[in-house]
């Protein structure tokens, strides 16, 4: 027990009907695309929860499926029919066969979304009455009939024999996030009259009757998760109290309260049960540890949790029974194993930068920043051979570390050197932003990795044809990186002008009146940051309004009233500000300091003057093509384990 000592509350078996669960930590739900033409589950598919459950997760849930065939087409491809005729019976048997032969117990969420294509471009929303949907008026609602409610009743617990039988170990009702069973549950939305609305008990009465159907068909042992929104975070929206009262309904039904929080159909910009950079880790916990105070039942939590110590600290506290990560275990499936093996400081702390949510969406597969072997389950399961090699890494930004990282796990000699005097790369300027803090933990734990494996590390030392000469390496890893692009605008070497990576290093040089050029990412953060600390901020952006990262930033640019210029094109720098084109015409915008983010340039001469002394040469990251954290870490990762193949 001494090497779990620290997390001995985490790793405590928890009985959830008849089953018994590993731990406390369960993988909560998270869905794919990566589905064949009958939406049944393709071999990457089974590989990617396979993996979790080899970490260590208690339970591994598959993320949401749907009941019968009322599914919108817009989600169509998304989701694993639980039904008979569908194609899927030996492919969702050898699914969850992957995951119960590791000791987690495969768990899948039922779902009924209620929503509908109405031909014309509208939805109508199956929903509790009809009309206007109350909260976004803008969407059309049915109300289920008598028979409807029954027929969908029945259609979750054939659904739950169904996962039964192909080895699903417990079923998730998700009553949660705006869906049909939450607009019945919340009495902003439940409008009706009859034995269904009106009451807390009325208005539960659909979901504790899914629940109680399921026990009756699978047996009372059969565990029953049931996941709702504590509240739904919104100006008129039901609060905590509400769902500590629709918990109380649940109470002797429901095997276990997993605690979200939200409306997806609410008007809220930004979604609080995807916690992101700019909040804090377990801000969902304390809904969870409300309602626990409350119910017998045992009770979950989720949202950005990642941290091991929060983690324990969680359960230890009685805060809730169960800690459920879905981003946190898509960074790092082996967190688990790690913290029972006493291997905390290896564990990846999930940075909330949504690339995982993002791929999910363009490509079907979850990839993550900083796990290069995220999305890529099946293929970093292949053992390769190796002719291990002396191998030189030139660069140690988060490129050149994960190379070096993989390369010496590979049984490689590896040396890495790097210009510099840290390790770390262009990322080490936001080492001290608060909302990026995960960064400066993910350097931290690159380092320690490189020395457990004994990586040879040399600071302070460019990599010149000399030294390769010196070296003799038999192969080169290039990860020398990107430069800041430099446009040639008049006045550009100003004493006024700086770099985004000198002003996030130095907050200081950004004097008076701040002029940020380009509104993309870094902009965007470095504006926030700067508003933060009190500064007077300005961006100007040469695209359209609407170009930029996402809705989280544009929460941000609200709350900290960041004044951007879109279709605004710089044309000379003095030291007054910055004389700009915009679609008025020619103006002047006052600045005291001007900052660039407007990109970067590969140092691709650089790196070419390498590619010749080695038989194997390959460059990564930003040398090759300025791009991201993701693309830097898959591109070395995938290099580094191609070392030595033949």
């Amino acid at each position: 027990m001494d090497r779990i000592q620290g997390y001995s509350h985490l790793f405590q078996p928890l009985k959830l009907g008849n089953t018994v669960f590993r731990n406390r930590i369960f993988s909560a739900p998270t869905g794919l695309y990566d589905l064949t033409p009958e939406l049944a589950p393709t071999e990457d598919y089974i590989a990617y929860y396979e993996r979790k459950a080899q970490g260590g997760a208690a339970s591994v849930n598959i993320g949401e499926c749907y009941v019968d065939e009322d599914i919108p087409p817009y989600r169509s491809y998304e989701v694993v029919h639980l039904s008979e005729h569908k194609l899927n019976y030996n492919a969702l048997g050898k699914l969850t066969d992957s995951i119960s032969r590791y000791g987690a117990v495969p768990t899948v969420e039922l779902q009924k979304v209620g929503m509908v294509d109405d031909g014309e471009g509208g939805r109508i929303l199956l929903s509790t009455a009809d009309g206007e949907y109350p909260i976004n008026p803008a969407i059309r609602c049915r109300g289920l009939t008598e028979e409807e409610i029954l027929r969908t009743i029945d259609a979750f617990a054939s659904a739950a024999v169904y996962a039964k039988g192909r080895g699903f170990g417990m079923v998730t009702v998700h009553a949660g996030h705006g869906w049909l069973l939450q607009q019945f549950l919340s009495p902003v939305t439940n409008r009706r009259t009859d034995r269904w609305g009106g009451s807390a008990e009325n208005r539960a009465r659909f979901t504790v009757a899914i629940i109680d159907e399921i026990h009756k068909r699978c047996g009372k042992g059969f565990p029953v998760e049931v996941r709702i929104s504590g509240s739904e975070c919104f100006e008129g929206g039901y609060t905590i109290e509400d769902g500590v009262e629709i918990a109380r309904q649940l109470e002797g039904h429901a095997d276990l309260i997993h605690v979200s929080v939200g409306n997806l159909f609410g008007p809220s910009a930004e979604a609080p049960n995807h916690p992101g950079i700019f909040q804090e880790g377990g801000i969902l916990v304390p809904y969870a540890a409300e309602i626990k105070k409350h119910v017998k039942t045992p009770v979950a939590t989720i949202g950005a949790l990642s941290d091991p110590e929060q983690l324990e600290e969680i359960v230890a506290s009685g805060k809730a029974d169960v800690v459920e990560m879905a981003r946190g275990l898509i960074c790092d499936p082996d967190l688990p194993l790690k913290l029972r093996t006493g291997r905390h400081k290896e564990v990846r702390r999930c940075l909330r930068c949504f690339s995982c949510v993002n791929t999910d969406y363009q490509h079907g597969r979850l990839f993550c920043a900083i796990n290069p072997a995220s999305g890529k389950e099946r293929e970093a399961s292949a053992v390769l051979p190796v002719q291990k090699k002396k191998v030189l890494v030139a660069g140690g930004g988060v490129a050149g570390m994960e190379a070096a990282i993989t390369a010496a796990r590979r049984g490689h000699s590896v040396t890495l050197c790097e210009k510099t005097e840290k390790l770390g790369g262009v990322l080490l300027c936001e080492r001290e932003v608060p909302f990026k803090k995960r960064v400066g933990e993910y350097i931290d734990r690159q380092i320690y990795l490189l020395e457990q494996l004994g990586v040879e590390v040399r600071l302070n030392t460019p990599v010149t044809p000399a030294l390769v000469e010196e070296l003799k390496p038999e192969a080169i890893v290039a990860a020398i990186g990107a430069e800041p692009k430099r446009p040639p605008i008049p006045g550009l070497d100003g004493e006024n002008v700086f770099t985004a990576a000198d002003v996030f290093e130095d907050p200081e040089k950004a004097k008076g009146k701040t002029l940020i050029l380009g509104a993309g990412k870094t902009g965007l953060e470095l504006g926030i940051w700067l508003r933060m600390l009190g500064k007077e901020v300005g961006l100007v952006e040469m695209a359209p309004r609407g170009a930029g990262p996402g809705e989280t930033y544009e929460v941000r640019i609200e709350e900290y009233a960041l004044n951007i210029r879109y279709e605004t094109k710089v044309e000379e720098i003095t030291s007054d500000g910055a004389v700009c084109e915009t679609p008025e015409g020619k103006v002047t915008i006052p600045a005291d300091t001007v900052v660039l983010a407007l990109g970067t340039s590969p140092r691709w001469e650089e790196a070419a003057a390498l590619s010749g002394f080695t038989g194997e040469f390959c460059q990564v990251g930003d040398c090759r093509e300025a791009r991201n954290l993701m693309a830097a870490t898959g591109e070395a990762w995938s290099a580094a384990r191609n070392i030595g193949r033949i």
